[in-house]
């Protein structure tokens, strides 16, 4: 799939996992690894549905492997449902994971 064939927007549906940003001009196009980290981590079942059949499977391993905004939780389980090894997915390295106990220890 080639990122022209990426969609425009994302769903309104889905809107609430992007508190922070002015959702109207967010394009998957523009910017994939955001929206797949951000639906991935944030997203409910829903979301993760949309990502994983909108997008190739080999950007939604990238975004593991190159994105460290994801919660360990998160991180682990599609390290799992993607069979990537743990050492390749760089929110579960231990320097990340010991740098995130220290600015938030929960």
């Amino acid at each position: 799939m080639a990122e022209q064939s990426l969609p425009d927007s994302v769903p309104e549906a889905f809107k609430r996992f992007f508190w922070d940003i002015a959702f109207e001009k967010l394009s998957p196009r523009e910017k994939p690894y955001y929206v797949i980290n951000r639906l991935l981590d944030k997203g409910d079942l829903a979301a993760a549905r949309w990502d994983v059949r909108t997008f190739p499977k080999e950007m939604i391993i990238d975004t593991l492997k190159t994105m460290r905004d994801f919660s360990p939780r998160s991180g682990t389980f599609w390290q799992r449902y993607l069979n990537i090894p743990k050492e390749e997915v760089l929110c579960l390295q231990e320097s990340y994971l010991t740098m995130r106990r220290t600015h938030w220890p929960f």
